[in-house]
Parts: structure tokens; C-alpha cells; sequence
């Protein structure tokens, strides 16, 4: 039994290769933003780990600084002579901790804090002025300038919201009643416990007031809602 096969012929008409080209135009459009996009995440990543690295850096100098300033204030008594005891001095003088200008990339910074949040296990050095640069290398004291570590008035850290949990990234897990640690630069810790938090729109400044009935008082703050508003988080010494 024979069997024909009947084949239907397609006919490629203008408008059928129009839309074929407009497909394959799409189709690597789409591509191209897949790649970027991929390349972007893959930057930003590995931006953010080096600023890590630089701020674990800036950490461990402060951290052996006031190792060193603390071992310069034990209580040791010596019977020297005068020639020696010149001498000591002089060995002293040019042993003495400061915390001075550091430039890195291009960007000048100086320490004044580190802060602990053993909740999230965060540990960071604070740098005395806030500014885009800085916030790439660690959290940043935000205001008041003239208020100093760990002295009555509130004293307000902001840093970046990073999705990789890395410097305030994980800061909306914490709730009242946690513990955040603020070391100064002679190596004394106090511990504050947050007790309010809430969100606010970026020009709302409230949360920076030092009326703060003679406590003291941290203000830790950063992005949230995709960069439109402020988490804020309120802490007092306990």
C-alpha cells in the first residue's frame, strides 16, 4: 500500500523574518544583562571582602596599640640611674600609642572606638569621621564630632547595610535587651543594651540628639528598605 507524504510548505514572508531577528535580538540583550548583572554581583562581592580585609587590619592594629598602651600602665618599680633612667624616657617617648592620620587607597582615617555586637558576631573598628570613602573600610562615627568613646552624651556609629551580613548588614536581628560593647582607645569596655529601634526616613535626624539626662548612650544606625529609609537602634550603658 503505497503512502504519500504530504508536506506543508512554510512560506518565509517579510514579517516572519522581522520577528526572528527581533527574538534573536532579545535573546542576547537578555544574555549581555544576565552577564553583567552576574559580573556586578561578582565585583561587589569581592569589593566588599577586601574592604573587610582592610578593616580587620585597622582592628587588629587598634587592638595591639591599646595591648601595648595597657602593658605601659602596669604598676612595675625600677631602681635606675640617672643615665638610664634618660634612657628609658627616651624609649618611652618614642613608644607612645597614638592614633594617628592613616592613609590607605587615598583615604586619610583615624580610629576612636571598637564595637562588639557578640549577637551577630560583628567586631569593628570605628573611624573618627564619616564619609562614602570611609564607610568602604569600616563603620563610621556619625556625630557629635567633639564627643569622645564611652563619655555621657550619644555617641551615634552608621555603617553599610551589606546583604552578605559584613559590617551593619545583620544589624536588624538584634531586639531589646541585647548587648553591644564600645572599647576606646586606653582599652576600657563598656557595655550598652538596646532598648528601642525602630525605622525613619533619611532626613530625620532626631535619633542624633544628645539629651540623653546625663547617660550614656549609643545610637547605631544604617540603610534599610532597599536604601530609602534608616534602621535605628538605641542603646544604653547598663
Amino acid at each position: 500500500m503505497n503512502q504519500i507524504l504530504v508536506t506543508e510548505k512554510v512560506y518565509v514572508t517579510p514579517e516572519l523574518k522581522r520577528k526572528k531577528k527581533i527574538y534573536k535580538i532579545e535573546f542576547f540583550l537578555s544574555v549581555l544583562f544576565v552577564c553583567l548583572l552576574s559580573s556586578y554581583y561578582i565585583y561587589a562581592e569581592y569589593d566588599r571582602n577586601k574592604s573587610e580585609e582592610v578593616s580587620q587590619e585597622v582592628l587588629a592594629q587598634v587592638q595591639n596599640d591599646n595591648t601595648v598602651k595597657s602593658s605601659a600602665d602596669d604598676p612595675i618599680i625600677i631602681v635606675l640611674n640617672e643615665a638610664e633612667a634618660n634612657d628609658a624616657q627616651e624609649e618611652a617617648n618614642t613608644n607612645e600609642v597614638v592614633s594617628d592620620s592613616v592613609t590607605v587607597g587615598g583615604v586619610s582615617y583615624s580610629t576612636e572606638a571598637i564595637i562588639r555586637i557578640p549577637k551577630i558576631g560583628i567586631e569593628y573598628p570605628v573611624l573618627s569621621e564619616t564619609s562614602d570613602a570611609l564607610l568602604e573600610i569600616s563603620v563610621n562615627k556619625y556625630w557629635p564630632q567633639d564627643l569622645k568613646p564611652n563619655e555621657v552624651g550619644n555617641y551615634c556609629i552608621v555603617g553599610h547595610n551589606y546583604r552578605n551580613g559584613k559590617m551593619f548588614g545583620r544589624l536588624n536581628e538584634l531586639e531589646n535587651g541585647d548587648i553591644v560593647e564600645l572599647e576606646d582607645l586606653t582599652g576600657r569596655t563598656l557595655k550598652y543594651q538596646v532598648y528601642n529601634k525602630y525605622v525613619v526616613e533619611p532626613t530625620d535626624t532626631r535619633c542624633t540628639s544628645q539629651l540623653t539626662n546625663g547617660r550614656k548612650e549609643l545610637t547605631l544606625i544604617t540603610c534599610t528598605n532597599y536604601g530609602t529609609q534608616r534602621l535605628v537602634l538605641k542603646c544604653r550603658e547598663i
